[in-house]
């Protein structure tokens, strides 16, 4: 039994990914199930089975196999499955919860701007609209790269800022 991701267990997931049905995640979720029961506790099935139950809609069920997974996964997959946990969270209206998994996130992955607008989904949700928007603005100021958005980058970012300590 192994915790790691082996390229064999990477190649299975990702076969499994191409025969996935959005609208029907039953077969995926037997799939993943069935290769859980095969590598108990590894993280990165323990993830693909909670994304699977996600995907599917069954969002409380889901939860407990992202917690199960962090502590063991690593780089991509923890930052993908930290994503997943905190959005699902938002789902669960946890927005609290799905706060705290989202700075914790940002801080391990700076770079995410990913974590960043789904951040900013669970700062709107959550009734706190001028942060969720001031997050998007650092997010459009960040990246986006054109003469556009570069000549007012001072002013987006003084929004932001502005934005980000109302109330």
């Amino acid at each position: 039994m192994t915790t790691d991701l082996t390229p064999e267990l990477a190649a299975t997931i990702e076969e499994a990914f191409t025969r996935r049905d959005r609208a029907n995640m039953g077969p995926t979720i037997a799939f993943f199930e069935k290769l859980l029961s095969e590598n108990p506790d590894n993280p990165y099935v323990l993830y693909e089975v909670g994304g699977s139950y996600d995907t599917a809609g069954q969002e409380e069920k889901a939860v407990g196999y992202y917690e199960r997974a962090l502590p063991g996964l690593t780089g991509e997959t923890r930052r993908k499955c930290l994503l997943q946990y905190g959005s699902t969270l938002r789902n669960l209206e946890r927005f609290d919860d799905s706060l705290d998994v989202f700075k914790q996130a940002c801080a391990e992955f700076p770079e995410s701007d990913s974590l960043r607008v789904f951040k900013a989904l669970t700062l709107h949700a959550a009734g706190n609209k001028d942060k969720a928007l001031a997050t998007l603005l650092l997010v459009i100021a960040d990246k986006v790269d054109s003469a556009e958005i570069k000549r007012y980058e001072a002013a987006i970012r003084g929004n932001a800022d502005y934005l980000a300590n109302l109330g």
